[in-house]
């Protein structure tokens, strides 16, 4: 099998213990992968804060910041294979997602934030009084940066890009069920130019273990963590006794309002890759499909046909649009909820259990909307179709819910589509499309979906301590 490693102060480290990563296709394990210890967890950190406090990285001009970054963003894009082949190994996601999106999107993140700092400006405050006063966004320290398994390295560097990139030294932590990635980007960052103890990655699980230590470690200076909403609490409680600050996107249950005036052939596009995209583990999906009932059953039945028509396979086949869920721990999870759904009253137009660890794409009626199919998270290839008569009625049940990370909507009328996403409680509102991103605009969520928002500005003030100076005339 292979090894993985953790990777501290600039070069990959064995440790003194080891767990196995398996592969959701072969449901075997496939790689040996370096467990740290608390002395592990120390030295990354030390590093972290050694680099920090006397190395060159925080005392770069932005410019120079931005021109590794885009060298790392070079080499990442050359090993673009490798990268996608190891997320496609550890997590079951199809290779034609992994290539063509995920590790793209990875180089993007890594230019998007060094570009925006470098251009990014202060403010100048002439003051009455003739005093001059200045404003200044410094590094902010050493972040613990906690990524999930559902996009592995590309949503570790949506986290890592802009704390780099502001200044800041890093200790990552990617998902135990999905190592391999973020370890190999580690190395190829060093390779490319970025200095060592700048980016450190330790591998573990949560509760009693490296997160946990990290997430409490008083040497931290921020906390970045996308994952499910109960992590992110206790998360929160280790945060808290240090006072250290928190950035966190995590759950939800998105809602989709197609309305009657709606684009049949693109609301039916857009809402199969709203919810199947990744066999459903998106905390983004449209797992709640609300139709106006005038075109309930035309939409349905066309969804139900596009819901079939997904090639599920082997994630290594180009051609596979569905593979495996990520482990056999969440493929018991999900099949439990088809089970639920039964229970429920949910009638099951389509889908159900595959081959191995595979849900096909799964169409739920027939609900009861206060049913725990409807309320929580699944996190899986499976929707709720449900009718709705007015647009008060569709903003209504699209808010009942307590997350709030986003919404869809599809119509033709324009001023319905201001009025509804004005009105959707939701960090972003997609309308006639979905997962459409502008890295300027906040990414997001309230209620149980998270705490802050990241992305242009917004990371800016995470990831740095604003500073007022006035000096007297």
């Amino acid at each position: 099998m292979e090894q993985i490693p953790q990777f501290i102060d600039g070069e990959p480290r064995a440790a003194s213990r080891t767990f196995e990563t398996i592969d959701p296709h072969a449901r075997a394990p496939w790689a040996t992968v370096a467990h740290s210890t608390r002395e592990d967890l120390d030295a990354a950190v030390t590093a972290a804060r050694r680099a920090f406090d006397d190395g060159p990285w925080p005392r770069m001009s932005p410019e120079a910041r931005r021109d590794v970054l885009h060298a790392v963003a070079d080499a990442v894009m050359a090993h673009a294979d490798e990268l996608a082949r190891l997320d496609t190994t550890d997590m079951g996601k199809p290779i034609s997602a992994s290539t063509g999106k995920d590790v793209p999107r990875t180089a993007q993140n890594l230019r998007f934030f060094g570009d925006y700092a470098a251009m990014a400006t202060d403010e100048r405050l002439p003051m009455a009084s003739g005093h001059h006063a200045y404003t200044t966004h410094d590094p902010a320290g050493v972040t613990a940066s906690i990524s999930p398994w559902n996009f592995p390295l590309m949503l570790a560097s949506w986290k890592i890009a802009p704390a780099l990139a502001f200044g800041n030294t890093v200790v990552a932590k990617p998902a135990e069920q999905t190592p391999a990635s973020l370890a190999r980007f580690a190395e190829i960052a060093v390779e490319a130019g970025l200095p060592a103890g700048v980016l450190n990655v330790v591998q573990g699980f949560g509760p009693d273990d490296v997160g946990e230590w990290l997430t409490s470690d008083p040497r931290i200076d921020r906390i970045t963590f996308t994952g499910e909403s109960g992590t992110g609490r206790a998360i929160g409680r280790a945060a808290m006794a240090n006072l250290t600050p928190v950035s966190f996107e995590l759950g939800g249950k998105g809602a989709n309002l197609v309305f009657a005036d709606a684009d049949l052939d693109a609301a039916v596009d857009w809402s199969i890759k709203a919810v199947f995209t990744n066999a459903g583990q998106v905390c983004l999906a449209g797992s709640r499909l609300y139709v106006q009932r005038p075109v309930y059953e035309e939409f349905l039945a066309r969804f139900v046909e596009a819901a079939e028509a997904m090639v599920v396979g082997d994630p290594m086949d180009p051609a596979t649009e569905i593979g495996p869920l990520a482990s056999e721990e969440h493929w018991r999870k999900v099949v439990s909820y088809l089970d639920l759904a039964r229970e429920e009253g949910a009638k099951v137009l389509t889908g159900g259990r595959g081959e191995g660890w595979v849900v096909t794409p799964t169409v739920l009626v027939d609900a009861d909307p206060d049913g725990r199919v409807c309320r929580e998270e699944i996190f899986g290839p499976m929707v709720v179709v449900q009718p709705f008569d007015d647009e008060d009625e569709g903003v209504a049940v699209a808010n009942d819910t307590p997350y709030g990370l986003n919404a869809m909507l599809f119509t033709e009328d324009l001023r319905r589509a201001h009025r509804v996403a004005g009105r959707l409680r939701a960090g972003t509102v997609w309308v006639n499309c979905f997962f459409v991103r502008d890295l300027r605009a906040p990414f997001g969520g309230a209620g149980d979906s998270g705490i802050g928002r990241e992305g242009g500005a917004y990371s800016r003030e995470f990831f740095t301590e604003p500073k007022a100076v006035v000096i007297e005339a």
